[in-house]
């Protein structure tokens, strides 16, 4: 039987936010590095609130309800929940209610944020410590139904202030920014195919094994240049290498006819570089700009011209 815990809190709330990939996508899953940035402009918030009766209820825009019964997409969340129900050996009825403003299935770490701001609003209602090693153990209970087998990139960016370098199950470390620019991101409208995506490249280092691995190597060394222009305030420097990123992953067949176009044509009208980001095939593209005018100039003329949604955001602390 459950029951009200006598606690003095019967409230915990928990925050995250979205995340886009700045540069590494593909050439990430061979070993290579990325930079992953938090979006804090796009926001997920938990609450949880303890009940009087034995009720365990779920709240959200896709789903509200007993959380036993979540649809088999949201499975994630009920075995998070009640992972760290019986971790704590916590026995309560409650009301959990999840608003986020982050798109599903643009590459932005929606999934992730969802977690991280759960896990948050839990240990805050138990007023527990929650140090950072824990809540990425925490977010991947969720993320492994979700994405199967997650790089824990979306977990550790969506609950970081600042950049994450990731290099593959070796290191996922917060890296400095300091750029006087302002990043436009863009939704295309086209849903992305992310797993198609990974297939091709698969498909091409099979069919031309040397080529192949020369562009993912290539996006490589651009990640490290990247790293460098961030912590150095070179715009100008960054908008070429995103430029180079977004040849070589053309080159590798995982770009897509519209985004090419807004791409080509927010270079047209004063974008510094622009890419896309995430698996591709469609989904988000980034744009680097170098103030806020220019960034709500180009982001008012891709919604005239096909983008269905758009966030701006700084890149200064």
């Amino acid at each position: 039987m459950l029951f009200l815990l006598s606690t003095q809190k019967k409230t915990g709330q928990g925050f995250s936010h979205a995340k886009i990939i700045l540069i590494g996508e593909h050439a990430v899953v061979y070993g290579q590095p990325a930079i992953a940035l938090p979006l804090k402009t796009l926001k997920t918030h938990a609450k949880m609130t303890l009940r009087q009766d034995d009720q365990q209820i779920l709240e959200s825009s896709y789903y509200t309800g007993p959380i036993a019964e979540v649809p088999e997409f949201m499975q994630g969340i009920k075995h998070l929940v009640m992972y760290i129900l019986t971790q704590q050996n916590k026995e309560i009825g409650f009301t959990l209610q999840v608003t986020s403003q982050l798109p599903i299935e643009r590459g932005m770490g929606s999934s992730a944020s969802v977690a991280v701001a759960i896990i948050r609003a839990m240990y805050d209602l138990f007023s527990l410590e929650l140090d950072h090693q824990t809540l990425l153990k925490l977010a991947d209970v969720a993320e492994k139904d979700t994405h199967k087998n997650p790089s824990g990139l979306d977990a550790a960016t969506t609950s970081s202030a600042t950049p994450i370098w990731m290099i593959r199950d070796q290191t996922i470390d917060p890296i400095p920014l300091e750029l006087d620019a302002y990043l436009v991101i863009c939704d295309s409208g086209i849903k992305g195919q992310t797993s198609q995506a990974i297939a091709t490249v698969k498909e091409k280092l099979q069919a031309t094994p040397t080529a192949t691995k020369n562009t993912i190597t290539a996006i490589g060394a651009l990640s490290w240049q990247a790293r460098k222009q961030l912590a150095q305030n070179d715009v100008l420097g960054l908008g070429q290498t995103l430029n180079a990123a977004q040849k070589y992953l053309r080159q590798l067949d995982v770009s897509e006819p519209t985004l090419d176009k807004l791409i080509e044509l927010a270079l047209q009208n004063g974008a510094l570089g622009a890419k896309l980001t995430g698996g591709g095939r469609g989904g988000c593209f980034i744009c680097l700009v170098k103030d806020q005018r220019s960034a709500k100039q180009l982001s008012d003329l891709l919604l005239a011209n096909g983008a269905i949604a758009a966030w701006i955001e700084p890149l200064k602390k």
